[in-house]
């Protein structure tokens, strides 16, 4: 189990594979082990990584007198402790949003670009309101309308999975005791749907008919028409979790296009 000290603060990581790197970002509560069926497929061609962002799974919390740590300054770090240049980014919802805004400050840095149950808002809808502090009394993080409601019927195992994977101490004390977004971050929110139009590197958009950031998602598509668009019939928000063969297989065609094209 690898760590990395970025910005001062304990990451934990997981790799597998070799060849070209490719990071896996995750949402807002979850972690890195949610890219376990990601890594099953794309570690055979791939490097593969995920991190644990601060204040999620088993990396350390931030201060809770302070604003939440930056995810792109974050992202940054990683990159740079690990040593990686042209990553393939691959995020699903808060990691989505994380590889566009990094993805906006170095235009042509990414090898490619994978964006998940994600997209642009404008004005004050770019930013999530802050979270409420949550019950003292709960162990388990709930996850909301992120699954079908035949998911828990259908895949009971991964359904469970999915709540043990990301209830660490970690992400229990910061939904306890909520940070939030500094001015900084909550600014480059907002200007996101207006600078989309800045990024360079090839994009591959994936969303889902039930997916709560499907018109986010078709917003990043209007901006960047260039961009490859998919929208995967009855997907929820983690699609990726829920249906990973249907979200691997664009994803795969995407990224082995790209590494063909760069070759």
């Amino acid at each position: 189990m690898p760590w990395a000290n970025v910005n001062g603060y304990d990451i934990r990581y997981i790799e597998q594979g070799s060849g070209q790197p490719m990071v896996f970002l995750h949402g807002n509560s979850s972690c890195s082990v949610a890219w376990e069926r990601q890594f099953e497929e794309f570690s055979k061609d791939f490097r593969c990584i995920a991190y644990d962002s601060v204040n999620h799974g088993m990396s350390a919390n931030s201060p809770r007198d302070e604003d939440e740590p930056d995810r792109v300054d974050e992202l940054e770090g990683f990159l740079a402790a690990l040593g990686i240049e042209r990553p393939i980014l691959a995020g699903n919802s808060m990691g989505g949003n994380t590889s566009l805004r990094w993805a906006i400050r170095h235009p042509e840095a990414a090898l490619a670009l994978v964006i998940s149950g994600a997209g642009v808002r404008s004005g004050e809808a770019a930013v999530p309101a802050a979270p409420e502090p949550m019950d003292l009394e709960r162990l388990y993080i709930p996850f909301g309308a992120s699954f079908t409601p035949e998911f828990k019927e259908q895949q009971p195992d991964q359904h469970e999975r999915y709540f043990r994977i990301r209830s660490t101490a970690t992400r229990i004390e910061a939904l306890r005791h909520p940070r939030r977004p500094s001015q900084a971050t909550s600014e480059e929110r907002q200007s996101m749907a207006e600078r989309v139009g800045v990024v360079k590197s090839p994009m591959l958009i994936v969303t889902g008919d039930l997916d709560t950031a499907l018109e986010a998602a078709q917003a990043l598509r209007d901006a960047r028409p260039d961009a490859r668009y998919v929208q995967m019939p009855g997907a929820p928000h983690n699609a990726y979790f829920e249906m990973p063969a249907q979200w691997n297989a664009p994803v795969r065609e995407f990224v082995d296009s790209v590494v063909g094209v760069k070759a």
